[in-house]
């Protein structure tokens, strides 16, 4: 078996990922979107904004600073995406589409969603009738959207659970997100016809290819972080992985310092040296499996959204700062919208490293982000020990 050290690991993470080529430093445009999208292979969404949007930044990390609405333009206007659950919420391309149609032709296990499709099928079909008519529309224009049991994040209407099982089954998808709301609309007037029909593809080889996908835009993985890039469950995954070891597809690999058995996209490039310099979103690609995170970088990450503030180590919302290839440092960061600031509440060093260093290129990043938020200023808080060396 092939041998490889922690660092080439890295390089080749860091290649797969984009991170061996500098900044355009010219005008971004929906080529450069494009390029990101291919490499990584979907992205990410999520609702919340105290710092920014989270599918804003895996474009920021690998291209600097462009227009986000020329970005939004292009992620749902184009035609070239279409959201569904892929590493939980995502942009996907539309290429991949029957890619997923095993998952959406699956019986729906989600107790609310199934409740409504099992007991009110009647709704349901007057739901996608609605989104026939009028669509793309959000919850709150349906004729009885319900309302909602309670308070928090997955206390949905009546309404919003039938948007919902149908966006699952994909006979609906996002046809816009005007401020991050979801506007649901046919999935066929979404994504064009040559994506939509045959050839189909069985569940087998919809997902061997999702695993290899995940390879190519991670360069070196064990069997768990092929799972986990497009959220496969590891029963179905195991068994396959043999047969693309046998065709080739993949090469088992021994990395130092890993436990488990490494697997080599064959394709993949290895950068002579680790590089790339960017804040990275808590649902970056690149750091998406936190034990990978950790294998590769010694780097122990979680996000702190849902611990109590008393018992937050870093930060609500804390962003890894990575320095020629290397994660050294951590952000926690807020936009003021209201004073036009960006608010670095908490920042910590590595160990181990140069903190005069880190804390030039880091405040170098920060101003850089806090320009392109549209931001005047940023205020360094006297929380961590790099907040001295960034001020």
């Amino acid at each position: 078996m092939r041998r490889i050290t922690r660092d080439q690991a890295k390089r080749y993470a860091l290649a797969a990922q984009g991170f061996g080529e500098a900044r355009p430093t010219g005008r971004i445009d929906a080529r450069h979107y494009r390029k990101v999208v291919n490499r990584v292979g979907m992205i990410q969404l999520d609702s919340v904004n105290v710092f920014s949007r989270t599918h804003y930044m895996p474009f920021f990390s690998r291209l600097g600073n462009y227009d986000r609405d020329a970005l939004d333009s292009w992620l749902w206007g184009s035609g070239e995406l279409f959201e569904y659950w892929g590493h939980e919420a995502s942009l996907l391309r539309v290429e991949d589409h029957r890619l997923w149609r095993w998952l959406m032709n699956r019986p729906v296990k989600w107790r609310a969603l199934n409740d409504l499709i099992q007991n009110e099928p009647d709704y349901l079909h007057d739901v996608l009738e609605q989104v026939n008519v009028f669509g793309p529309i959000k919850t709150s224009d349906l004729k009885d959207p319900g309302a909602k049991p309670g308070e928090g994040m997955w206390n949905w209407s009546k309404g919003k659970v039938g948007l919902e099982a149908l966006f699952l089954q994909g006979k609906i998808t996002a046809g816009a997100r005007p401020n991050f709301t979801r506007m649901y609309d046919l999935t066929e007037r979404v994504i064009a016809p040559e994506h939509m029909g045959p050839p189909d593809i069985d569940e087998e080889a919809a997902q061997k290819q999702l695993i290899l996908q995940g390879a190519r835009a991670m360069g070196v993985a064990t069997a768990e972080d092929l799972g986990d890039y497009p959220r496969l469950r590891m029963p179905q995954v195991r068994p396959l992985i043999p047969g693309l070891v046998a065709d080739g597809h993949l090469v088992e690999v021994e990395v130092e310092g890993w436990n488990k058995v490494g697997y080599l996209y064959p394709e993949s490039k290895m950068l002579r040296r680790p590089t790339g310099t960017a804040l990275l979103s808590p649902f970056d690609n690149l750091i998406w499996s936190r034990p990978r995170t950790e294998r590769i970088w010694d780097f122990y990450y979680r996000i702190e959204i849902y611990v109590p503030e008393p018992k937050r180590i870093y930060g609500y919302y804390v962003l890894p700062f990575l320095l020629d290839g290397q994660l050294v440092g951590r952000v926690d960061l807020k936009t003021d919208r209201q004073s036009n600031r960006l608010l670095v509440k908490g920042s910590f060093v590595e160990s181990g490293v140069d903190r005069v260093r880190v804390g030039r290129e880091l405040k170098a990043e920060l101003d850089l982000v806090a320009s392109w938020l549209g931001m005047n200023d940023v205020e360094v808080f006297d929380n961590g020990d790099l907040a001295p060396f960034l001020k």
